[in-house]
């Protein structure tokens, strides 16, 4: 499910609006340049979705998919948690799940163990999980400054007539 919401931001595959389309919504949520956000975010749930099915890279996977949906829930915290309104409830379980994951590691079915663990190192999951928590707390913090820039913009323009 991941890898194919992905898909869409990238490809314009399953109903999805490419990275064009999602580079202008991108930049709507607060998230800029629209068109890097869009690969970034694509790349980590393609890659990342695609990764985790395989038990592949599985820290590194699950770290990047957690990052991305954290972002999504940034913008999806001001309705509330439940899904059915706008939510970030689809969000949260996908990026736990992610979490999940990545401390867990890969089990005996996955390429990860195939390959005798090369990519799925103790120390890499909190390196993983650590470069991608300072990450993304730095792009959803400035995602929130420019939301919140915008909002007082458009506040003090209704008094300014």
């Amino acid at each position: 499910m991941l890898a194919a919401h992905g898909a869409q931001k990238l490809l314009g595959w399953f109903g999805g609006h490419g990275i064009k389309g999602t580079g202008q919504f991108m930049e709507s949520v607060g998230y800029t340049p629209g068109r890097a956000s869009a690969t970034a975010a694509g790349l980590a749930e393609m890659g990342g979705g695609t990764l985790l099915a395989l038990g592949l890279a599985t820290p590194a996977a699950g770290a990047a998919a957690a990052g991305a949906m954290t972002g999504a829930a940034a913008v999806h915290a001001p309705n509330g948690f439940f899904a059915q309104e706008g939510g970030y409830e689809h969000a949260a379980t996908l990026g736990l799940a992610a979490t999940g994951l990545a401390v867990a590691g890969p089990g005996r079915l996955s390429l990860d163990h195939c390959l005798g663990h090369v990519f799925d190192r103790g120390w890499m999951v909190p390196a993983a999980l650590g470069m991608t928590a300072a990450v993304t707390a730095v792009v959803v913090g400035a995602r929130n400054q420019r939301v919140r820039r915008r909002t007082e913009g458009e506040q003090e323009s209704l008094f300014e007539e």
